[in-house]
């Protein structure tokens, strides 16, 4: 009898631990879908922008070929297309050096040049196909990122197996730059997809894991940057996601299909 009291205490405390450490888990998983769809906005923003105006010949020569829309980026276009890889390599190794306010500007920076390096869909697509694409893709995101957050099963291998079908398709992609092969762009859009959609589960669980060393072991300063760099690798999904989808279900300008 003596020890119950204790007992009752110590699962008190254990109880009301458990709901903080949850309610500071929804907190931070929606901070982080929260820039995640703030990015995407600034993205279509800048994207659809920059195609119906004065500033998509600036990225973008438009061509035509049997009446189908073909289109060719400029030096500009080229640095535009470029650029997002320097955003993302300072994100991801100067995180513990750079301020909060650093990381979120450097984030909108990011998500409005790589608007601008996507404006081109806007000229090879039509508006019709480029909203359903955006719709499916959204829907297999959301999706497959709810199924990565409530699952109890560990991802973690299914992960690693994907991280290496990411390699082997980035090393298909600069291949097939030489090669030109319609079978190859084909099977890499198909792998593509199975990759990203992958992933928006395994990465969402993986940054549901790690925040339990961000609640015991950083600070706010910190959660607030890891929110953004979170953010990023959820965009970065859903926008190849995207991109690939939309070379099966894009309806090409000027085309009679």
């Amino acid at each position: 009898m003596a020890f119950r009291p204790n007992s009752y205490n110590d699962t008190s405390q254990h109880v009301d631990a458990q709901v903080a450490f949850d309610a500071g888990l929804r907190s931070y998983m929606l901070r982080v879908y929260n820039w995640m769809a703030s990015g995407l906005l600034l993205t279509a923003l800048v994207s659809y922008l920059v195609a119906n105006s004065s500033l998509g010949s600036l990225f973008y020569k438009i061509g035509s070929v049997n009446g189908v829309v073909t289109t060719a980026p400029t030096t500009l276009g080229f640095i535009a297309i470029l650029s997002p890889l320097a955003f993302i390599l300072v994100m991801s190794f100067g995180i513990n050096r750079l301020s909060t306010q650093t990381a979120q500007a450097l984030f909108w920076a990011f998500c409005a040049v790589m608007g601008i390096s996507m404006a081109n869909i806007f000229f090879v697509y039509t508006s019709g196909s480029i909203t359903q694409t955006f719709l499916v893709a959204a829907s297999m995101f959301a999706g497959m990122s709810l199924w990565g957050y409530t699952t109890n099963r560990d991802l973690t291998r299914l992960g690693s197996f994907l991280g290496m079908g990411l390699f082997g398709l980035v090393i298909a992609m600069v291949i097939n730059i030489f090669m030109h092969s319609s079978g190859m762009s084909f099977l890499i859009s198909l792998v593509g997809v199975v990759v990203f959609t992958g992933l928006a589960a395994t990465d969402t669980q993986r940054i549901k894991l790690s925040y339990q060393t961000i609640y015991q072991y950083e600070g706010a300063e910190m959660a607030a940057k890891h929110s953004v760099f979170d953010a990023l690798t959820l965009y970065l999904n859903f926008i190849n996601l995207f991109q690939f989808l939309l070379q099966f279900m894009g309806v090409r300008a000027g085309s009679d299909n």
